[in-house]
């Protein structure tokens, strides 16, 4: 990208938006170059953006400003998601889905503040990363966006002030978030947290809890302790049901059952590929036992956009991993911007119509991403003419 010279039209938008909770007119500045560099630049990184402008930023002014300046990264988000709720598209509905996740975003450094050898499953190797532990809400629209995020800090980098946490003690917190934030929703999960002490704590607060069981889990079924794979040679093929959901025809088999440790009934939900597979491909718990099968799945389906999808435009288009600040508090403040940035792209998506600065109607986030490159493009050139 030649030198910035000018803002997009969508950090313009930010700036009228969020411009009011930094301190004063530079604090306001940086944010414009941060956030322009995280939609067009290549190097996400803190010397990477001060290298792309024409006026160019001191980089120790930027360092400063990201590690150290007063602004509150709980009211911008607060008023990010309020800001969301304008849009009939993305705001919080009944029928919306609460997607519970963590991903490792992996770091060259190890002197990073949190940073820890993880296993990923992904790549089946061990990586210095951070965990971070998400919930991101999905709109029966399509539409997805982050809401908050805890990162996970492991036992030898704990302390007095900053007590050791597992990952259930993290997804719980942010369930208590949503609750008081009173975000309305089912949660989803996958196997990881689908655990008994999440499954009380959602119950508990009267929310609807869909998650993925894994085959080695324990259940009981007519008063007798079995485990689900052992379960599942006693069904027979005639047990199962066909029906057709989002052009696909899987087959079926629900049931009642309970779960040891697990305050209350479950409804589990088997899904197979075809009426001859040998196992299902799929086994879903919900603590709605009432429910029909189409309404389960279709409602754990979005545990897969409210996720997968943010992570891997993040990382792809939004620098989200690119940070390589040694300070936990840049560190936390590069993620909530990341958001920040997220959350203006999701709201220019899918308009009915042509959008005047990008010339054509979005629909992904890197469609966005590389119109808002062209737009920077043009605005560079009109200056240097």
């Amino acid at each position: 990208m030649p030198a910035i010279v000018t803002l997009p039209t969508v950090v313009e938008e930010l700036l009228v938006q969020f411009g009011d909770y930094f301190p004063n007119e530079p604090a306001r500045v940086h944010l414009a170059e941060y956030v322009t560099s995280l939609l067009v630049v290549e190097h996400k990184t803190v010397s990477g953006i001060a290298r792309e402008f024409a006026d160019a930023p001191d980089q120790s002014c930027l360092n400063r400003w990201i590690t150290e300046s007063v602004w509150d990264v709980a009211r911008i988000n607060a008023h990010r998601l309020e800001w969301l709720q304008h849009d009939p598209t993305a705001r919080y509905r009944q029928d919306g889905v609460i997607a519970l996740d963590n991903t490792l975003i992996d770091h060259d450094g190890k002197l990073i503040a949190d940073v820890g050898c993880f296993w990923d499953h992904a790549d089946q190797r061990h990586i210095m990363a951070h965990d971070y532990l998400f919930a991101n809400y999905v709109h029966p629209s399509g539409k997805h966006y982050p809401l908050d995020f805890r990162r996970f800090r492991k036992r030898e980098q704990c302390d007095d002030a900053r007590p050791f946490k597992n990952h259930t003690d993290l997804a719980t917190e942010l369930i208590d978030w949503v609750v008081a934030k009173a975000i309305s929703g089912d949660f989803t999960c996958d196997s990881y947290f689908t655990n008994a002490p999440i499954m009380n704590h959602i119950h508990g607060a009267q929310r609807t809890d869909i998650g993925d069981l894994t085959f080695n889990r324990t259940i009981v079924v007519s008063g007798t302790e079995t485990t689900v794979s052992a379960w599942l040679k006693t069904l027979g093929p005639l047990v199962r049901t066909k029906f057709t959901v989002g052009g696909h025809t899987p087959w079926y088999f629900t049931t009642s059952v309970r779960i040891p440790k697990v305050n209350h009934p479950v409804r589990l939900l088997l899904l197979w590929s075809e009426t001859n597979a040998k196992e299902p491909r799929k086994v879903l718990v919900t603590n709605r036992t009432h429910w029909e099968a189409h309404r389960i799945l279709k409602v754990y389906k979005r545990r897969w956009t409210g996720t997968e999808t943010y992570y891997r435009d993040g990382k792809q288009h939004l620098g989200m991993g690119d940070c390589q600040l040694r300070d936990g508090m840049g560190q936390t403040r590069h993620m909530h911007l990341v958001m920040l940035v997220y959350t203006a792209l999701v709201r220019q998506l899918r308009h009915d119509r042509d959008l005047d600065w990008a010339h054509t109607r979005l629909m992904t986030i890197g469609e966005s991403c590389r119109s808002i490159a062209r737009e920077t493009l043009r605005k560079t050139l009109t200056w240097a003419v």
